[in-house]
C-alpha cells in the first residue's frame, strides 16, 4: 500500500481503526516531484502539509540579494512545507525545493480540517508532531547561539549522517550559518584531530 509508511508513522502516536484508515486514505493526495522541482514557493500560501514517503527535500529562504538560507531538510518519513503559511494560509516565507526525485503524501488544508471532524484522534496527532518540531527548531536556535561552527558542523553530522551523505557541502554550509569554505576548513582539521 502506498500510504504505508504513513500509517506506520501515524502509529507512533495514535491508533486508528480500519474504518479510520479508510476515511483517512479518502482525504489524502499522493504527488512525484522531480529532483529540483519546488513543493512550494515563498510568497505563495502553502495550501498543503507534505509527509515524505522517498526522496530529499530542503526548505529555505532567498533574501534581497538573492542568498539561499537553508531552514531545514526532509527525508523519509519527515514532514515539509511552512507550517506557519499552511496553518495561517498566508503567502509563505519559504521555498521548498526537491533535491532528488521525490514522493510525497499531501494533506490540504481543507482535507485536514475534515480529517479533524471525522476522526478527531487526527487533531491530538498533528499536536503530537508540531509540538515536536517546535521542541527542535528551539534547541537548533539554542545550537546556533551557544556552539561553535565546528561544534554544529559535529552535531548535525552525528545526528543526520543520512542527510549529509545525501547532499552537497555547500547546502550542510548554508544549513549550519557558515561558507562553504569555512566548513572545508572544519573538515580538514577533524580530520587531523
Amino acid at each position: 500500500m502506498k500510504a504505508q509508511p504513513l500509517l506506520n508513522y501515524i502509529e507512533n502516536f495514535i491508533s486508528l481503526t480500519d474504518e479510520e484508515v479508510d476515511i483517512l486514505l479518502q482525504n489524502i493526495s499522493f504527488r512525484n516531484y522531480l529532483k529540483g522541482q519546488y513543493i512550494a514557493q515563498q510568497g505563495d500560501v502553502c495550501k498543503s502539509s507534505y509527509f515524505v514517503v522517498k526522496g530529499c527535500t530542503k526548505m529555505f529562504y532567498l533574501d534581497d540579494i538573492g542568498q539561499e538560507h537553508i531552514i531545514m531538510f526532509s527525508i523519509e518519513n519527515w514532514w515539509t512545507g511552512d507550517l506557519g503559511s499552511y496553518i495561517a494560509q498566508l503567502p509563505s516565507d519559504y521555498h521548498v525545493q526537491c533535491l532528488e526525485p521525490t514522493q510525497v503524501i499531501t494533506f490540504s488544508y481543507e482535507d485536514r480540517e475534515v480529517l479533524f471532524e471525522k476522526i478527531p484522534k487526527l487533531e491530538r496527532f498533528f499536536r503530537l508532531i508540531i509540538e515536536r518540531a517546535l521542541v527542535s527548531t528551539n534547541k537548533r536556535l539554542v545550537r546556533n547561539f551557544s556552539l561553535t561552527a565546528k561544534a554544529r558542523y559535529i552535531y548535525f553530522k552525528e545526528q543526520y549522517p543520512e542527510i549529509e551523505k545525501r547532499i552537497p557541502q555547500y547546502m550542510i554550509a548554508s544549513y549550519l550559518g557558515i561558507t562553504k569554505e569555512f566548513l572545508s576548513k572544519i573538515k580538514r582539521q577533524l580530520l587531523n584531530d
